[in-house]
Protein backbone atom coordinates (compact mmCIF):
# COMPACT_ATOMS: atom_id res chain seq x y z
CA UNK A 1 0.00 0.00 0.00
CA UNK A 2 1.19 3.47 -0.84
CA UNK A 3 -0.56 6.77 -1.19
CA UNK A 4 -0.90 10.31 0.02
CA UNK A 5 -2.52 11.63 3.17
CA UNK A 6 -4.96 14.47 2.48
CA UNK A 7 -5.16 17.74 4.45
CA UNK A 8 -7.96 17.55 7.01
CA UNK A 9 -7.81 20.89 8.88
CA UNK A 10 -8.14 24.44 7.66
CA UNK A 11 -5.87 25.59 10.48
CA UNK A 12 -2.17 25.01 10.83
CA UNK A 13 -0.40 24.41 14.14
CA UNK A 14 3.09 25.02 15.44
CA UNK A 15 3.74 21.50 16.70
CA UNK A 16 0.61 19.36 16.51
CA UNK A 17 1.13 16.07 18.34
CA UNK A 18 -0.46 13.24 20.31
CA UNK A 19 -3.74 12.57 18.44
CA UNK A 20 -6.08 10.24 20.31
CA UNK A 21 -9.64 9.18 19.56
CA UNK A 22 -12.05 9.86 22.44
CA UNK A 23 -14.53 7.10 21.60
CA UNK A 24 -16.97 7.95 24.40
CA UNK A 25 -17.52 11.46 23.04
CA UNK A 26 -16.71 10.64 19.39
CA UNK A 27 -14.12 13.39 19.10
CA UNK A 28 -10.44 13.77 18.33
CA UNK A 29 -8.02 15.13 20.91
CA UNK A 30 -4.54 16.47 20.20
CA UNK A 31 -2.08 19.09 21.41
CA UNK A 32 -0.18 21.98 19.91
CA UNK A 33 2.90 21.69 22.08
CA UNK A 34 4.61 25.04 21.57
CA UNK A 35 1.34 26.97 21.63
CA UNK A 36 0.31 25.38 24.95
CA UNK A 37 -3.01 24.20 23.54
CA UNK A 38 -5.13 21.10 24.05
CA UNK A 39 -7.60 20.80 21.20
CA UNK A 40 -10.83 18.91 20.61
CA UNK A 41 -12.20 18.32 17.14
CA UNK A 42 -15.11 16.81 15.26
CA UNK A 43 -14.94 14.64 12.14
CA UNK A 44 -17.00 15.16 9.03
CA UNK A 45 -16.88 13.25 5.75
CA UNK A 46 -17.18 15.54 2.71
CA UNK A 47 -16.80 14.34 -0.88
CA UNK A 48 -14.85 11.33 0.28
CA UNK A 49 -12.46 13.33 2.45
CA UNK A 50 -12.43 13.59 6.23
CA UNK A 51 -12.49 17.10 7.62
CA UNK A 52 -11.48 17.89 11.21
CA UNK A 53 -12.90 21.02 12.79
CA UNK A 54 -11.66 22.41 16.10
CA UNK A 55 -14.60 22.51 18.51
CA UNK A 56 -12.84 23.45 21.75
CA UNK A 57 -9.47 24.79 22.91
CA UNK A 58 -7.88 24.59 26.34
CA UNK A 59 -5.01 27.06 26.75
CA UNK A 60 -2.10 26.57 29.15
CA UNK A 61 0.62 29.03 30.15
CA UNK A 62 3.31 26.47 29.34
CA UNK A 63 4.03 23.83 26.74
CA UNK A 64 1.87 20.70 26.78
CA UNK A 65 3.06 17.27 25.66
CA UNK A 66 0.05 14.97 25.61
CA UNK A 67 -3.63 14.51 26.45
CA UNK A 68 -5.88 11.51 27.15
CA UNK A 69 -9.54 11.25 28.17
CA UNK A 70 -11.56 9.31 30.70
CA UNK A 71 -14.98 7.94 29.79
CA UNK A 72 -16.69 10.80 31.65
CA UNK A 73 -14.89 13.43 29.55
CA UNK A 74 -12.24 14.33 32.12
CA UNK A 75 -8.96 15.07 30.39
CA UNK A 76 -5.52 14.29 31.74
CA UNK A 77 -2.92 16.68 30.34
CA UNK A 78 0.84 16.36 30.48
CA UNK A 79 1.80 19.99 30.97
CA UNK A 80 5.43 21.02 30.68
CA UNK A 81 6.59 19.48 33.97
CA UNK A 82 3.52 18.08 35.76
CA UNK A 83 0.11 16.52 35.17
CA UNK A 84 -3.20 18.39 35.18
CA UNK A 85 -6.72 16.93 35.29
CA UNK A 86 -9.29 18.98 33.40
CA UNK A 87 -12.94 18.38 34.33
CA UNK A 88 -15.67 18.58 31.66
CA UNK A 89 -16.78 21.91 33.15
CA UNK A 90 -13.27 23.33 32.74
CA UNK A 91 -12.11 23.05 36.37
CA UNK A 92 -8.43 22.14 36.60
CA UNK A 93 -6.69 20.06 39.26
CA UNK A 94 -2.94 19.86 39.68
CA UNK A 95 -1.52 16.36 39.60
CA UNK A 96 1.94 14.99 40.34
CA UNK A 97 5.06 16.85 39.32
CA UNK A 98 7.17 14.62 37.09
CA UNK A 99 10.09 16.89 36.19
CA UNK A 100 11.91 19.13 38.66
CA UNK A 101 11.72 22.85 37.83
CA UNK A 102 14.61 24.59 36.12
CA UNK A 103 15.99 21.53 34.32
CA UNK A 104 15.28 22.66 30.75
CA UNK A 105 13.27 19.53 30.06
CA UNK A 106 9.62 18.96 29.23
CA UNK A 107 7.08 16.18 29.08
CA UNK A 108 6.52 14.79 25.62
CA UNK A 109 4.37 11.99 24.18
CA UNK A 110 2.10 9.94 26.43
CA UNK A 111 -0.69 7.40 26.34
CA UNK A 112 -2.79 4.89 28.25
CA UNK A 113 -1.85 1.27 28.82
CA UNK A 114 -4.40 -1.59 28.50
CA UNK A 115 -5.55 -0.99 32.10
CA UNK A 116 -6.03 2.74 31.55
CA UNK A 117 -2.91 3.87 33.41
CA UNK A 118 -1.18 6.93 31.95
CA UNK A 119 2.44 6.82 30.78
CA UNK A 120 4.45 9.83 29.65
CA UNK A 121 8.05 10.48 28.66
CA UNK A 122 10.41 13.44 28.65
CA UNK A 123 12.82 15.25 26.37
CA UNK A 124 15.60 17.79 26.74
CA UNK A 125 15.21 21.44 25.72
CA UNK A 126 19.00 21.94 25.76
CA UNK A 127 20.34 19.62 23.10
CA UNK A 128 21.45 15.98 23.24
CA UNK A 129 20.52 13.94 26.29
CA UNK A 130 20.71 10.34 27.43
CA UNK A 131 18.86 10.76 30.72
CA UNK A 132 15.27 11.18 29.60
CA UNK A 133 12.60 9.19 31.39
CA UNK A 134 9.41 7.25 30.82
CA UNK A 135 7.10 7.10 33.83
CA UNK A 136 3.70 5.62 34.67
CA UNK A 137 1.01 7.11 36.88
CA UNK A 138 -0.33 4.36 39.13
CA UNK A 139 -3.90 4.06 40.41
CA UNK A 140 -2.84 5.33 43.86
CA UNK A 141 -1.08 8.40 42.44
CA UNK A 142 2.46 7.06 42.73
CA UNK A 143 4.88 7.35 39.82
CA UNK A 144 6.79 4.34 38.51
CA UNK A 145 9.86 4.95 36.34
CA UNK A 146 10.18 2.48 33.47
CA UNK A 147 13.16 4.09 31.70
CA UNK A 148 15.73 6.69 32.73
CA UNK A 149 18.26 6.51 29.87
CA UNK A 150 16.32 7.68 26.81
CA UNK A 151 17.41 10.35 24.35
CA UNK A 152 13.88 11.56 23.52
CA UNK A 153 10.92 9.55 24.76
CA UNK A 154 8.20 9.37 22.12
CA UNK A 155 5.30 7.26 20.85
CA UNK A 156 3.73 4.40 22.83
CA UNK A 157 1.57 1.46 21.74
CA UNK A 158 0.42 -1.92 23.04
CA UNK A 159 -0.42 -5.21 21.34
CA UNK A 160 -4.02 -6.39 21.15
CA UNK A 161 -3.58 -8.67 24.17
CA UNK A 162 -1.76 -5.93 26.07
CA UNK A 163 1.28 -8.09 26.69
CA UNK A 164 3.74 -6.28 24.44
CA UNK A 165 4.59 -2.62 24.80
CA UNK A 166 6.25 -0.58 22.05
CA UNK A 167 8.02 2.74 22.69
CA UNK A 168 10.02 5.08 20.45
CA UNK A 169 13.35 6.66 21.36
CA UNK A 170 13.65 9.24 18.63
CA UNK A 171 17.28 10.34 18.66
CA UNK A 172 18.48 6.73 18.81
CA UNK A 173 16.22 6.06 15.79
CA UNK A 174 14.80 3.06 17.64
CA UNK A 175 11.49 1.52 18.58
CA UNK A 176 11.74 -0.75 21.61
CA UNK A 177 9.50 -3.65 22.62
CA UNK A 178 9.13 -5.33 26.01
CA UNK A 179 6.81 -7.74 27.77
CA UNK A 180 4.01 -6.07 29.70
CA UNK A 181 1.55 -7.46 32.24
CA UNK A 182 -1.62 -5.32 32.13
CA UNK A 183 -3.05 -6.50 35.44
CA UNK A 184 0.02 -5.68 37.53
CA UNK A 185 1.96 -3.28 35.31
CA UNK A 186 5.03 -5.50 35.51
CA UNK A 187 7.40 -4.87 32.59
CA UNK A 188 10.03 -7.10 31.03
CA UNK A 189 13.44 -6.34 29.63
CA UNK A 190 13.61 -3.78 26.83
CA UNK A 191 14.70 -4.96 23.37
CA UNK A 192 15.21 -3.17 20.04
CA UNK A 193 12.27 -3.93 17.74
CA UNK A 194 13.18 -1.55 14.91
CA UNK A 195 16.17 0.60 14.05
CA UNK A 196 15.42 3.21 11.38
CA UNK A 197 18.79 3.89 9.77
CA UNK A 198 17.44 6.67 7.58
CA UNK A 199 14.84 8.33 9.77
CA UNK A 200 13.64 9.50 13.19
CA UNK A 201 10.60 7.63 14.58
CA UNK A 202 8.09 9.88 16.33
CA UNK A 203 4.51 8.92 17.22
CA UNK A 204 3.34 5.32 16.69
CA UNK A 205 0.12 3.27 16.53
CA UNK A 206 -0.79 -0.39 16.01
CA UNK A 207 -3.47 -1.78 13.70
CA UNK A 208 -5.60 -4.90 14.08
CA UNK A 209 -3.01 -6.99 12.21
CA UNK A 210 -0.41 -5.84 14.75
CA UNK A 211 1.44 -3.82 12.13
CA UNK A 212 3.18 -0.78 13.54
CA UNK A 213 2.53 2.62 11.96
CA UNK A 214 5.24 5.22 12.54
CA UNK A 215 5.23 8.96 11.86
CA UNK A 216 8.69 9.71 10.51
CA UNK A 217 9.95 13.14 11.54
CA UNK A 218 11.78 15.04 8.80
CA UNK A 219 10.65 12.77 5.95
CA UNK A 220 6.97 13.59 5.44
CA UNK A 221 6.07 9.93 5.74
CA UNK A 222 3.99 7.50 7.73
CA UNK A 223 5.38 3.97 7.48
CA UNK A 224 3.74 0.61 8.20
CA UNK A 225 5.91 -2.23 9.50
CA UNK A 226 4.97 -5.90 9.79
CA UNK A 227 5.40 -7.67 13.14
CA UNK A 228 8.75 -9.05 11.94
CA UNK A 229 10.01 -5.52 11.24
CA UNK A 230 9.56 -5.58 7.46
CA UNK A 231 8.54 -2.26 5.91
CA UNK A 232 5.36 -3.11 3.98
CA UNK A 233 3.96 0.28 2.96
CA UNK A 234 4.27 4.02 3.34
CA UNK A 235 2.05 7.06 2.99
CA UNK A 236 3.42 10.48 2.14
CA UNK A 237 2.22 13.95 3.02
CA UNK A 238 3.30 17.43 1.89
CA UNK A 239 4.79 18.35 5.26
CA UNK A 240 8.25 17.07 6.23
CA UNK A 241 7.72 17.14 9.98
CA UNK A 242 5.15 14.37 10.45
CA UNK A 243 4.91 14.03 14.21
CA UNK A 244 2.36 11.38 15.21
CA UNK A 245 -0.39 9.01 14.05
CA UNK A 246 -3.62 7.53 15.39
CA UNK A 247 -6.67 5.60 14.20
CA UNK A 248 -9.88 7.56 14.59
CA UNK A 249 -13.58 7.43 13.79
CA UNK A 250 -16.20 4.90 14.83
CA UNK A 251 -14.66 2.15 12.68
CA UNK A 252 -11.03 3.14 13.46
CA UNK A 253 -10.28 3.01 9.73
CA UNK A 254 -9.29 6.65 9.38
CA UNK A 255 -5.60 7.25 9.94
CA UNK A 256 -4.75 10.75 11.13
CA UNK A 257 -1.26 12.24 11.07
CA UNK A 258 -0.20 15.42 12.85
CA UNK A 259 2.49 17.71 11.46
CA UNK A 260 4.47 20.78 12.50
CA UNK A 261 5.78 24.09 11.23
CA UNK A 262 8.31 24.12 14.07
CA UNK A 263 11.96 23.76 13.01
CA UNK A 264 11.21 24.68 9.39
CA UNK A 265 13.15 27.60 7.95
CA UNK A 266 11.49 30.23 5.77
CA UNK A 267 12.42 28.47 2.52
CA UNK A 268 10.94 25.20 3.81
CA UNK A 269 7.74 26.91 4.91
CA UNK A 270 7.33 28.36 1.42
CA UNK A 271 8.05 24.97 -0.13
CA UNK A 272 5.64 23.12 2.20
CA UNK A 273 2.79 25.56 2.90
CA UNK A 274 0.51 22.83 4.28
CA UNK A 275 2.89 22.02 7.12
CA UNK A 276 1.21 22.19 10.51
CA UNK A 277 -2.11 20.77 9.34
CA UNK A 278 -3.62 17.43 10.32
CA UNK A 279 -3.86 14.90 7.48
CA UNK A 280 -6.03 11.79 7.03
CA UNK A 281 -6.33 8.69 4.88
CA UNK A 282 -8.75 5.77 4.85
CA UNK A 283 -7.03 2.44 5.46
CA UNK A 284 -8.09 -1.15 4.88
CA UNK A 285 -7.07 -2.52 8.29
CA UNK A 286 -8.61 -0.78 11.33
CA UNK A 287 -6.51 0.35 14.23
CA UNK A 288 -6.52 -1.13 17.69
CA UNK A 289 -8.74 0.78 20.13
CA UNK A 290 -6.89 2.87 22.72
CA UNK A 291 -8.25 2.42 26.27
CA UNK A 292 -9.60 5.52 28.01
CA UNK A 293 -7.78 6.90 31.01
CA UNK A 294 -8.97 5.07 34.12
CA UNK A 295 -9.17 8.32 36.10
CA UNK A 296 -7.14 9.51 39.07
CA UNK A 297 -9.17 10.47 42.15
CA UNK A 298 -6.09 11.11 44.30
CA UNK A 299 -5.66 14.66 42.98
CA UNK A 300 -9.26 15.43 42.01
CA UNK A 301 -9.63 17.67 45.05
CA UNK A 302 -6.69 19.97 44.34
CA UNK A 303 -7.88 22.84 42.10
CA UNK A 304 -5.10 24.29 39.96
Amino acid sequence: MSGILAPATAETFQLAEGPVWDAARRCLLWVDIHAGLVLEGSLEATSGDIRITVTRRHAFDCMVGAVVAADDGTLLVAAQEHLVALDPDGTRHDGPRILAPGQRRRLNDGGTDPAGRFLVGSMSLDGPSERESLVRLESDGRLTELDSDLTLSNGLAWSADGRRMYSADTMRRMVFVRDYEPSTGEVGERHVHLHLDDAFPDGIALDAEEHLWIAVWGRGEVRRYAPDGTLVSRLTLPAPHSSSVAFIGDDLRTLVATTATADLDEDQRRAYPESGRLFTARVEVPGLPVPPWSGQPSFAGNPA
